[in-house]
């Protein structure tokens, strides 16, 4: 009796408590449900039979790697297991340098390919074809690494199959190639606004499957590689894989595993040919309607200089509520790494971000052990919570008084779990002639779009770290990339050949032993010569490729890789915004190369009207948290005070607990 009289008094203070809230806390109880389409937030499965019965079945991954140029398939298949009609939505991720040129949709034993239209106009005939009860599906791109898939009017018992069809050119670094397909799309943080115009990413509020829950479909992921050369070695750092060789040039890579779940990271597989397989190398495509090249140029090698000048090193580390756990523990020791190995004659300065950011020091201080010590000890303390609002971190990091005669660089390590992107990218585009900007992803499956744009924008490099085994390498890397510029005043010239249209159109400086390509037009002869200068550590560099020794003939994906160079260009990384110049431009590149864009998506709609009275039920498909990621990524809500959602399960466990013991009590008297 005393102890139940202890637990009540308990629960009347906690509920006491409660009570006095601030009212913004109940506000945002009130609004959650609305502010849905602006923040992730975590799927509850329905009890109502028909509600949320359009899983995804199964993702077949099959991808053929020639040379540098990766052809990926990938057929999805869905199933509506409930007795209405659905209308759904499902979003997923690709590389960033990604090409989708192809889509068919099946459904039963019908049929369709897919068309490219201007994006609102494959939104009207969608939304056409759904009022008047036709099956139909749309893919649309909502940036560069994230795409979203309609469906409407998919009948009880349907199997529904979409298949896409992907480009991608991989470009070695340092000898090693490296063949990327995310998985899944992680949560994105999305900042508060005062004046919300519905310009943010609806998208960003992507219902997600608890952390813990395992996701119902089946992953699979089979890889050819064909190198026309010897193959080194061949791993995967993130799947347990199975190798089957064809002589040593050719190997066909599986899955290992078929219960260990695939679809929760990224799939990475590195691989090394033997020799100089970073050869000078010319490609060339005789088209219907216009000529395509793809040159490759092999830079010196690395030159060793001792004659370094000093550096400043801001180091700006996210410590959000995604990176809690696994992700914070593997970038503490990444910074750990990087900041033990910098030199006297270095600065260095720390800032932590989330909801706002502090920094170790006024200004930067010099790479002593004393105060490296001091900020290991403020990184080890650190245990994640919060939003992530990278942009306001950059302001105060830009902010902080520059060293005297050192090269600054602005090192970013976070998961990129955000979604205010161009924010970020204008912000280091503006900031260009004050320091280089250089990323770390921290994570199995993090936004290669922020982590890649920061790094193109800024002039630097963009490294990932899966694992706190990686930390330490990477590190290295890194410490080896900034240290010796390979090759500057890059200048290409075409002597004989007439090209246009060639990108990128400025070359920045190589600091790694990684190929110049550059993708472009011809037309006329394919003769002459082409010349390459620059300058290197130990003076000045020429080489020259006779364009008529061209591999020629028929490749469709060169084609392609230029077009999605062109795009990126134009759009990715928040360079030209919504300029209609280049809007108009990148329209016309995706209906030319039939490819996603921006500005265009792809619509598949069946004839048959299959759905007479539209009496569909709307469902937003769950995605599973990226592998070792926390709740934290998904539950945490800006302005709410950490403590009061444990006080609330609290005493929530504690009327349960109440409850039991009082019926427990029962049973007895009744026993």
């Amino acid at each position: 009796m005393k102890k139940r009289k202890r637990l009540l008094c308990l629960l009347t203070v906690l509920l006491v408590f409660l009570c006095q809230l601030p009212p913004v806390c109940a506000q945002e109880a009130e609004e959650e449900d609305a502010d849905r389409t602006q923040s992730p937030y975590f799927y509850v499965e329905s009890e109502e039979e028909g509600l949320d019965s359009f899983p995804l079945k199964n993702t077949d991954v099959r991808a053929t790697i020639e040379g540098m140029i990766a052809d990926i398939y990938v057929a999805q298949t869905y199933t509506n297991q409930g007795t209405k009609p659905i209308n759904a939505s499902y979003r997923f991720p690709a590389s960033t340098k990604v090409t989708i040129h192809g889509m068919q949709m099946r459904i039963g034993n019908q049929t369709v390919t897919a068309t490219i239209k201007e994006k609102e106009e494959a939104k009207e005939e969608f939304e056409t074809a759904k009022s008047e009860g036709k099956s139909a599906s749309m893919l649309s791109e909502e940036r560069p690494n994230v795409f979203t898939m309609d469906v409407a009017n998919i009948m009880p018992g349907d199997e529904v199959r979409i298949e896409l069809h992907y480009t991608e050119l991989l470009t070695p670094v340092e000898g090693i190639y490296e063949f990327v397909y995310p998985t899944v799309v992680g949560p994105r943080y999305v900042s508060p606004v005062k004046d919300d115009t519905g310009s943010r990413d609806e998208w960003a509020g992507a219902p997600y499957l608890a952390e813990g829950v395992a996701a119902k479909d089946a992953y699979h992921i089979d890889v050819t590689v064909s190198a026309g050369m010897p193959i080194s070695s061949l791993s995967s750092s993130s799947h347990d894989i199975n190798t089957d060789w064809e002589k040593n040039t050719r190997a066909h890579v599986s899955l290992a595993d078929a219960a260990d779940y695939a679809g929760n990271r990224d799939f990475i597989l590195d691989y090394k040919l033997t020799g100089d397989q970073i050869g000078t190398g010319l490609i060339t495509d005789q088209g219907e309607k216009e000529n395509y090249f793809m040159l490759m140029i092999q830079p010196p090698k690395r030159y060793e200089t001792k004659e370094i000048p000093p550096r400043e090193y801001i180091f700006v580390l996210d410590v959000s509520g995604s990176m809690s756990g696994f992700p914070l523990d593997t970038a503490k020791e990444l910074i750990t790494n990087l900041v033990s190995g910098l030199r006297e004659t270095d600065t260095f300065n720390l800032l932590l971000f989330s909801g706002d950011s502090s920094q170790m020091a006024a200004r930067s201080v010099p790479a002593t052990q004393d105060n490296i010590e001091k900020a290991l000890k403020l990184i080890r303390e650190q245990t994640g919570a919060g939003g992530t609002e990278l942009a306001p971190a950059l302001q105060d990091a830009l902010q902080i008084p520059a060293a005297r005669d050192a090269s600054r660089n602005i090192v970013v390590i976070t998961d990129g779990y955000l979604s205010g992107e161009s924010e970020i990218f204008e912000l280091v585009n503006q900031n260009l002639n004050k320091a280089d900007f250089f990323s770390f992803g921290i994570g199995t499956s993090v936004n290669r779009y922020l982590i890649e744009g920061i790094a193109s924008i800024g002039q630097g490099e963009p490294f990932v770290v899966t694992d706190e085994e990686e930390a330490a390498e990477t590190a290295e890397r890194f410490r080896t990339y900034i240290q010796s510029p390979v090759l500057t005043d890059i200048k290409v010239s075409f002597e004989g050949f007439e090209t246009y249209d060639v990108e990128p159109a400025i070359l920045p400086t190589l600091y790694a032993e990684k190929p110049i390509v550059l993708l472009g037009k011809w037309k006329g002869e394919p003769k002459g010569t082409v010349q390459i200068t620059g300058t290197t550590g130990g003076g000045e560099y020429a080489q020259s490729i006779d364009v008529a020794d061209a591999l020629n003939g028929q490749n469709d994906a060169v084609g392609y890789l230029w077009a999605r160079k062109r795009v990126e260009r134009l759009t990715d990384y928040g360079r030209s915004g919504e300029d209609s110049a280049a809007r108009k431009e990148v329209t016309q590149i995706g209906l030319d190369h039939h490819m996603i864009t921006p500005y265009t998506s792809f619509i598949a709609v069946l004839d048959t009207v299959r759905n007479p009275d539209g009496d569909g039920t709307d469902v937003d498909q769950p995605l599973p948290l990226p592998l070792e990621v926390s709740n934290l990524a998904v539950g945490y809500r800006r302005g709410s005070e950490p403590g009061i959602p444990v006080l609330a399960g609290m005493l929530a466990g504690g009327i349960l607990f109440a409850a039991w013991i009082r019926k427990r009590d029962r049973i007895k008297g009744r026993k």
